[in-house]
């Protein structure tokens, strides 16, 4: 059986894939099971090796995997090339790590006892990865348990099968060891009894989810049942304060950046922009005068910035947001609502708390500016939210910059640079709602193994009974 992936630009089929089964996927999970005890027991320069080949088997597919998000997604040739840039970047830092997953002699009060600490790989981790940076997020979700000697899963988005698919198709030609590397699709209606029937499954130990915030807690109540960990990256709404020290024209390019790359479908996506009142309106005429300059059309040409959204359901949601806004007294200073996927850049100015825009993760290319008074509730607004995924403050006084920073509630936040920032080694996760865990380098390793204590005794031993 298989489903089809319909384009967001001319409704025809983009692609199809398998629709397993729940009991197809649980078969899966044997299989990552079988294969697992090979690979832990596999060198640390064995692995590094075939993470090094996965890198280059990724960017050898580049022109299919432009082709595969531009039919399955409506993404930019930019943004899918950006993808598999970064997505490459983590496969070799993946490789960096595998002679990192190490432990340590620790003191022990206990004559004779030499104490160690170990890092050992889990089995099946199972990695649930979305449709918005597909290349990144998908091979996010296994390149570092693949490192730390771990069986991975990646379960596809049914909204870009085919693109996960050519992960693990190049992890594949890589020469990993049968059972190793494995990827399961579905039909969307199988999406809750799949998902579930895996992190039942006895060999899957350990489970990571990048999504919204909504299935996030779903998937952290199925996994806390079974007793088993899991990393989860959720939603954002990302605050960019801008203080009356700032270099506006900085702010401006950065700003923009953050709120409307992949037609703001990025969990650290700039939501909310947050000018302190001595530089509101001169900031907002500027960034507004930026938004109008970015054109948005059909990225199969590949002549504007910003390409298609997703589905019709972004469309609606967006569209629901600005009338909110508007209602309630707010003021659109570029773009506006939209009929088709192809969207405009859109900024309302004088958004409240009374509108859903101030709250609500939008997932498309809107942005919301909230004025403050000044530096102290600036920070309050950019607190007001239930996430906290990434953060932006810009001033000209980089010690008030790390002042204001340590102030902001998320897991990431930048000095002078835009929400959207990601790096292969980077320690990258949210709190509150946002999530917890975190991916990337060493954090990775603690994501992804389990610590043991092991003892050796030397010396006689001496009990009291």
């Amino acid at each position: 059986m298989f489903f089809e992936r319909v384009s967001p630009i001319t409704g025809r089929v983009a692609s199809r894939a398998a629709a397993m089964t729940a009991a197809e996927a649980c078969a899966v999970a044997e299989r990552a099971a079988a294969g697992f005890k090979a690979w832990a027991e596999m060198g640390p320069n064995a692995r590094r090796a075939l993470l090094g080949q996965a890198a280059e088997a990724l960017e050898q597919r580049r022109d299919q995997f432009v082709q595969a998000m531009t039919d399955e997604l409506g993404a930019t040739a930019g943004w899918a090339l950006f993808n598999l840039m970064l997505a490459a970047s983590m496969t070799r830092e993946a490789a960096a790590l595998t002679t990192r997953v190490g432990g340590e002699v620790i003191p022990s009060d206990k004559p004779g006892c030499v104490a160690l600490s170990v890092r050992e790989p889990v089995g099946v981790v199972l990695g649930i990865a979305p449709w918005n940076a597909p290349i990144i997020l998908g091979v996010r979700a296994i390149a570092t348990p693949l490192a730390c000697g771990n069986a991975v899963i990646l379960k596809a988005s049914e909204l870009c099968p085919r693109t996960h698919e050519l992960i693990i198709e190049a992890f594949a030609a890589a020469g990993f060891p049968e059972g190793v590397v494995n990827l399961v699709t579905n039909d969307p209606k199988d999406a809750g009894a799949v998902v579930g029937a895996l992190i039942d499954h006895p060999a899957v130990r350990r489970v990571n989810f990048t999504g919204s915030t909504a299935v996030g807690r779903v998937i952290a109540r199925r996994c806390a049942d079974k007793l088993k960990p899991c990393l989860l990256e959720l939603g954002g709404k990302a605050p960019f304060v801008v203080l009356e020290d700032a270099n506006l024209d900085e702010a401006v390019k950065a700003a923009a950046f953050g709120a409307f790359m992949n037609q703001g479908q990025i969990c650290m996506s700039t939501e909310r922009i947050i000018p302190v009142a001595a530089i509101a309106d001169e900031f907002t005429r500027r960034f507004a005068e930026k938004a109008r300059s970015m054109a948005s059309g059909d990225p199969r040409e590949g002549k504007t910035p910003l390409g298609a959204v997703v589905d019709r359901r972004t469309v609606e949601h967006v569209n629901g947001l600005i009338d909110d806004a508007v209602g309630a007294g707010a003021r659109v200073l570029a773009g506006g609502k939209a009929e088709g996927v192809i969207m405009p850049a859109t900024v309302v100015d004088a958004v409240t708390p009374k509108m859903r825009l101030y709250r609500e993760e939008s997932f498309g290319p809107i942005v919301a500016i909230i004025r403050a008074a000044d530096e102290a509730e600036a920070v309050r607004v950019a607190n007001d939210s239930e996430y906290g995924l990434s953060a932006s403050v810009f001033t000209g006084d980089a010690a008030r910059g790390l002042r204001v920073a340590r102030q902001i509630h998320s897991g990431m936040c930048h000095i002078n640079g835009p929400t959207v920032h990601d790096e292969a080694q980077m320690p990258f996760g949210g709190v509150g709602a946002s999530g917890y865990g975190r991916f990337g380098g060493a954090a990775g390793i603690d994501q992804f193994t389990e610590l043991r204590w092991i003892t050796i005794e030397t010396a006689p031993g001496h009990f009291p009974i």
